[in-house]
């Protein structure tokens, strides 16, 4: 029996949860307590690997305090005619990092920095790094 890939809906919305919960704060553990799960089902939510019912996704976008629209917005559609997902169409890279503890952390303290100047300077300095990393790989 083979094992199913999760459906890209069900990552989406999980990796939103995910950023969610780490934006305010909130371990998987205390989202658990709140909704009457273990932490380990919420990780599976998170993942994408269950699939989060209805009035379960309500109850999360309310102890998340986000209008469940924010679980969707910028993800696939999951309709027909969309066969694949493009960065423009949907970044989920960016959900994805935000989703980090790196990420966020990383995002909090620049949004922290006033002096446009040194923000541009900062977001150069980024790109040089991975520029040159990405050549060494090569």
């Amino acid at each position: 029996m083979s094992t199913k890939a999760p459906n890209p809906v069900d990552r989406y919305v999980g990796s939103r949860v995910r950023m969610r919960r780490m934006m305010i704060g909130m371990t998987q553990e205390k989202l658990g307590e709140a909704l009457g799960l273990t932490f380990q089902q919420v990780q599976k939510y998170e993942k994408g690997t269950n699939r989060v019912g209805a009035s379960r996704l309500q109850r999360i976008s309310e102890i998340l305090q986000v209008p469940v629209s924010f679980l969707f917005e910028g993800g696939p559609s999951g309709g027909p005619g969309t066969a694949s997902i493009t960065e423009e169409a949907s970044p989920a890279y960016v959900s994805d990092f935000l989703a980090t503890a790196e990420g966020l952390a990383l995002t909090r303290a620049f949004t922290r920095i006033t002096d446009a100047k040194l923000r541009r300077s900062i977001v150069e300095l980024v790109e040089q790094i991975a520029t040159r990393e990405a050549s060494d790989q090569g």
